[in-house]
């Protein structure tokens, strides 16, 4: 742009947002993404995971169509097979993973479990992508790992949930996966016509396993209520805040949500389903969320 004044119009003047919105807004949006494991929790065992998933992920869609069709001229047919690979790595496989986590253990697992996400993330982009790592991130991996050992060993009623944590955990890896796969294959499209188209195709992925593992018996209203929330408002909704918060303030600080999530997941099943707070939950929780934070800090002071 030029630095000459005297040719240019006038700029619009444009209304800052209070100095409030954006923290309130990031406190919203994570308590809807905390609340999606209690839904979870409450929804799975009646409707089973994939039905549970393609519910979602089809409301979810419902929502988001109109940003695709507002920019479908940006999504040529040979766009649409890795449209769909990215679905499923990215929404119908972690999606499911943390459903039937949900049939096993205590919300507050999948909340924790998830968080391991953006430790991922950096970690396949150090893998595969030839990223650098650091040594911060180096310790926050290691720290991060560790929280999910400390939750993996714990107990709930004398129940072990080692295999509820390895199934958040690896969806977790799957969202790192497909956090880089679309940073780097589908730059440059509007990011809330790529979630739509994304999980559009995740939806339709799903749709053969939800019918064949359909529900014989009657859901109740509860269980209806609890899957309807979690497409519309956990997934559909809560996308179109998220990509908004992204415009305004960039996507590094609009990732700070992260570290609400977890405090929410476990907050909410503890204050609405009375979910025990187990010793080894507050110590992973604390861990991985650490990591987390240690890992999204600016360098010499510098945000990117």
């Amino acid at each position: 742009m030029s630095t000459s004044s005297t040719l240019q119009p006038p700029l619009p003047v444009v209304e800052t947002p209070k100095a409030w919105l954006t923290p309130l807004e990031l406190c919203v949006l994570g308590a809807i993404w905390g609340a999606s494991f209690m839904f979870m929790r409450v929804a799975a065992p009646e409707f089973g995971a994939a039905p549970l998933v393609a519910i979602r992920l089809g409301l979810g869609a419902a929502i988001l169509l109109p940003f695709l069709w507002i920019e479908r001229h940006a999504f040529h047919r040979a766009l649409w097979p890795r449209l769909a690979l990215i679905g499923a790595i990215n929404s119908a496989i972690p999606f499911t993973l943390f459903a039937w986590a949900a049939q096993h253990a205590p919300a507050g697992v999948g909340a924790i479990t998830n968080s391991m996400a953006v430790l991922f993330t950096a970690l396949v982009a150090f893998l595969f992508y030839g990223e650098r790592i650091g040594g911060r991130r180096s310790i926050a991996l290691i720290a991060g790992f560790a929280g999910v050992i400390v939750l993996a060993s714990g107990k709930v009623a004398g129940a072990s949930i080692g295999l509820p944590v390895a199934a958040g955990t690896f969806a977790a890896f799957l969202y790192g996966i497909g956090g880089n796969l679309v940073k780097r294959h589908l730059a440059g499209l509007p990011a809330t016509a790529v979630a739509a188209a994304t999980l559009s195709c995740a939806a339709l992925l799903s749709a053969p396993f939800a019918i064949a593992q359909w529900p014989q018996h009657a859901v109740s209203a509860k269980s209806w209520a609890a899957v309807a929330l979690l497409g519309v408002l956990c997934t559909g909704i809560a996308f179109v805040m998220y990509y908004r918060l992204i415009a305004r303030i960039g996507a590094s600080r609009a990732a700070t949500t992260t570290y609400l999530v977890p405090l929410f997941g476990v907050g909410w099943a503890w204050l609405l389903l009375d979910e025990p707070l187990t010793v080894a939950m507050g110590i992973a929780g604390a861990l991985i969320l650490g990591s987390v934070v240690l890992s999204q800090r600016p360098v010499g002071g510098q945000r990117s």
